[in-house]
């Protein structure tokens, strides 16, 4: 088959640290070209990929201070991707609505996979606009704000098997990963491993949308006895870093679509601990592979029955239920059912 796949341009796919979008991106065309389909990735320059890249701009726009206007290299890339529609069988966007006025007006097949928040009402009226779109959730829980749209699939994140795993040492601390922002909530963390007397380790990013909030809410915190901010890390520091937890902490008051840090902790064997908003409960087993809690008391309980989950039972279900051999697999159906004659016949 051949398959466009279409990322966004803030990071480089896959990201040199944080970025969940385009690291799901690369994990799944890596294992498309490995399954034998002939892939194209648009992507920024700085991007690396068995699959055939095509460069929208000469690197991640995060990264790129001389980049004023993010919007403009988006829809170049967009112009570029309908000049050639004909090149492929069916096309995947990772871009939100942008691809829509463009792409509905096409016959090649496409999806969209929406890889965030769905609770801003200034967006339903662009999906109610384009109501054929076919659409993918990443978990159920994220269809809860738009159930009229148009979804074809949810297809669970996916990591490749040997990407993340166990590293033998002695966990004895808690874990933050990801970005540091007021949704994802790290002063709860902080205030977590404070009742529980454990320490705390933050690996996470702040993007530029939060410094103020960073300098002003969080920096204070991080003074703690009890804390330690490590930054940004790489896929290569993670099997350490995750290994070395007693538990992650997802403490966030959002509705989080999916999670990727969940099940990068569950690779490395390690249990989580978290809020249950959005996606939590589709990723977590209860009881299994960590903890599904609704307060901040809840959670200090639940740190201290961490030891009682299993370590290799944690990474076995993550090998059952989110490798990227599975997602790829979940995106093959969809792309077939969405080129069959009966379903193209019933998006016009």
């Amino acid at each position: 088959m051949r398959i466009a796949q279409v990322a966004p341009l803030i990071e480089a796919v896959p990201p040199k640290f944080y970025g969940g979008t385009e690291r799901v991106v690369s994990y799944l065309t890596e294992e498309l070209v490995r399954l034998g389909h002939d892939v194209t990735l648009f992507a920024s320059g700085d991007s690396v990929s068995a699959a055939r890249l095509v460069p929208a701009c000469p690197d991640a726009l995060r990264l790129d201070v001389t980049v004023r206007d993010t919007i403009a290299p988006h829809a170049l890339m967009l112009e570029h991707v309908f000049r050639r529609v004909e090149e492929f069988d069916v096309l995947h966007f990772h871009l939100d609505y942008r691809p829509f006025s463009l792409f509905c007006r096409q016959p090649t097949p496409f999806l969209n996979t929406l890889h965030g928040r769905l609770d801003l009402p200034e967006v339903w009226p662009v999906y109610r606009a384009h109501p054929a779109a076919p659409l993918v959730s990443v978990s159920d829980a994220q269809r809860r704000n738009m159930p009229w749209a148009n979804w074809v699939a949810t297809v669970h994140h996916g990591l490749p098997s040997n990407l993340l795993t166990p590293c033998a040492v002695t966990p004895t601390y808690l874990a933050f990963l990801g970005r540091i922002s007021p949704e994802k909530r790290v002063d709860r963390a902080i205030e977590i491993a404070g009742k529980c007397g454990l320490p705390l380790k933050i690996a996470a990013k702040v993007d530029a949308v939060d410094r103020e909030y960073f300098k002003e809410r969080v920096l204070p915190l991080l003074t703690l006895p009890h804390v330690e901010y490590i930054g940004e890390i790489s896929d290569a520091e993670k099997p350490l870093f995750l290994s070395g937890a007693l538990g992650l902490l997802l403490p966030g008051d959002w509705p989080e679509p999916f999670g990727l840090v969940m099940i990068e902790a569950m690779a490395c064997g390690t249990p989580v601990i978290a809020f249950d908003h959005g996606a939590v409960t589709e990723v977590i087993e209860h009881g299994l592979t960590g903890y599904v809690v609704h307060d901040i008391r809840e959670a200090v309980s639940a740190a201290h029955r961490l030891a009682q989950l299993s370590r290799p039972i944690v990474r076995r279900c993550f090998e059952d239920r989110f490798t990227v051999r599975r997602m790829a697999e979940s995106y093959l159906t969809t792309y077939a059912h969405l080129a069959s004659s009966e379903c193209r016949m019933m998006l016009r």
